[in-house]
């Protein structure tokens, strides 16, 4: 059984949840999504501020997860970080002996092979930051455009119908010259894209069904490492996080 680990760096059950409901019937024979949910930090991340101690919590979790039974009985091959955003991305992928990534960075993957592509999404802030994590991993020239909508992804999650009409015409807005495909980003609006698919004459790319396809098709960046750790000595953290310990891996 080929087991992969969910990470969902918002504290809410309920989007966790949500990500599970899109993901799970997709996973092929043999697979296996386990979930976890951080411990701590926002519960629908929409800020620098969120998004930085998201990426404590997703580390945190990840650590409580590899000293658990489930995790010693079957350790994950591969991470999905279940933010829009990727809160720890580099970090976890510098400290996993397994395959990363998250809901954005798959999204850049599987958007940048239609050319040039543009993003929708909840929450006015998201936009710097966006721009700033496709510049880091590479796909700044081919993001031509983001599109945010005023309600947060918290707000778009609570009321589907307002969301479907808020969407549908930032996707509208999105399909600008050059662009090529739109993703739909957030946990929240998991499942989202499939129903604007009709209205949309772009293809739309679901954020969490391209985190789920890129782990299965091993696409997402190589381990750097043979084992988990990492690289600083802690002090005053969890026993999770002391016991992986440090060193070069």
């Amino acid at each position: 059984m080929r087991q992969l680990l969910l990470i969902n760096p918002n504290t809410s059950v309920a989007t966790t949840e949500r990500l599970a409901h899109t993901l799970r019937p997709l996973l092929p024979d043999g697979v296996h999504l386990a979930l976890r949910t951080a411990s701590f930090g926002a519960r629908y991340i929409a800020c620098e501020a969120s998004h930085a101690v998201a990426g404590a919590a997703v580390l945190e979790t990840w650590a409580e997860h590899l000293a658990s039974p489930e995790s010693e009985a079957s350790p994950p091959q591969g991470v999905l970080i279940g933010c829009f955003g990727d809160p720890g991305l580099f970090a976890l992928r510098e400290s996993s002996a397994c395959p990363v990534t998250g809901l954005a960075e798959a999204s850049f993957i599987e958007a940048a092979r239609h050319g040039g592509f543009a993003i929708v999404t909840g929450g006015e802030r998201w936009k710097p930051m966006l721009r700033r994590l496709a510049l880091s991993l590479g796909y700044g020239e081919q993001l031509l455009h983001i599109e945010t909508v005023a309600p947060t992804g918290a707000e778009l999650q609570a009321d589907p119908q307002a969301a479907l009409r808020h969407l549908h015409q930032a996707c509208r807005a999105a399909a600008r010259p050059g662009v090529a495909s739109i993703i739909v980003g957030g946990a929240g609006l998991a499942g989202y894209a499939q129903r604007l698919q009709p209205e949309v004459a772009l293809p739309l790319i679901d954020s969490a069904q391209a985190g789920l396809k890129v782990l299965l098709e091993r696409s997402a960046p190589p381990p750097q490492r043979a084992t988990d750790g990492f690289f600083a000595e802690w002090s005053a953290v969890s026993p999770s996080m002391a016991r992986l310990g440090s060193g070069p891996g």
